[in-house]
C-alpha cells in the first residue's frame, strides 16, 4: 500500500466512509509512522459516536498499549475522577489521542518501558485519524489534555499554560470547535503538590461542563 511508515502520513489508511467501527478496525492495520513497529496494538479513541465532549490526550501509555484502549492506566482513573467531581459523566465522553501507538524507551530489556514523547512528525503522522475521529462525533467541545494534545490541535506555539481553563474557537481539520485545554493527568500524579494540582485540573473541567450548558 502506498504511503507506508516513510512518508510519515496515516492518509492512505483512513476510509473515507463508514462510522466508528470502521475507522477503528482500519487504524488496527496503520502503519503510517514508524511507532507502529514497536507498540503491541493501535490504541484508538473509545466512546459514543453522539458523545457532546471529546477528550484529546497525548498518546497511550503502558497499561494503554496492552489493553488497546484509551485511558485505562492511572491517569485515566484520575480523569474519570476529576470529570466526576467536576459534574461531567465520564461515560458521556468520547476519549482519544492524538497519537495512537505507545512511544517508549528501555534502560534495559525486559525492564519497564518509559514513556516518552511523540515528536512533532509522528502527531502530523497521526492527525488524519483525528481528524476522522472529529468528523465522525461532531463534538460540541474538545477538552486538551496537555501540552501535545495542545500542539497536535492548535498548532507548536501552543502553550498550556497560558490558555488552560479558557474557552477557544479556533478552526481544527476545516471544521470550527470549541476547545478548553488543561493539562494531561499523567502531569497531576507526577506533581509535588499533586491536590493543587488536581484542583486545577477540576478547576479547568468545571469551565468546560459550564460551556457545554
Amino acid at each position: 500500500m502506498a504511503g507506508t511508515e516513510d512518508a510519515y502520513t496515516a492518509e492512505p489508511f483512513v476510509p473515507g466512509r463508514g462510522g466508528l467501527p470502521a475507522l477503528r478496525k482500519a487504524a488496527a492495520d496503520c502503519r503510517g509512522c514508524p511507532l507502529h513497529r514497536d507498540a503491541t496494538q493501535t490504541v484508538f479513541g473509545a466512546g459514543k459516536a453522539t458523545a457532546r465532549l471529546m477528550l484529546v490526550g497525548e498518546q497511550p501509555g503502558d497499561q494503554e498499549d496492552r489493553q488497546g484502549k484509551p485511558f485505562v492506566g492511572p491517569a485515566g482513573k484520575l480523569l474519570d475522577r476529576a470529570l466526576t467531581d467536576a459534574g461531567l459523566d465520564p461515560a458521556d465522553a468520547y476519549v482519544t489521542n492524538a497519537v495512537k501507538h505507545f512511544k517508549f524507551t528501555r534502560a534495559e530489556p525486559r525492564k519497564r518501558r518509559i514513556h516518552k514523547a511523540p515528536t512533532l512528525r509522528e502527531m502530523t503522522a497521526c492527525g488524519p485519524w483525528l481528524a476522522a475521529e472529529l468528523d465522525r462525533v461532531a463534538p460540541e467541545l474538545i477538552v486538551v489534555l496537555g501540552a501535545t494534545a495542545g500542539k497536535a490541535l492548535l498548532g507548536s506555539s501552543f502553550r498550556v499554560t497560558r490558555v488552560r481553563g479558557t474557552v477557544l474557537e479556533e478552526e481544527i481539520h476545516g471544521r470550527p470547535e470549541r476547545l478548553v485545554p488543561t493539562v494531561h493527568p499523567s502531569a497531576v500524579l507526577r506533581a509535588d503538590d499533586r491536590e493543587g494540582a488536581y484542583r486545577g485540573l477540576v478547576s479547568d473541567l468545571e469551565i468546560a461542563a459550564r460551556a457545554l450548558g
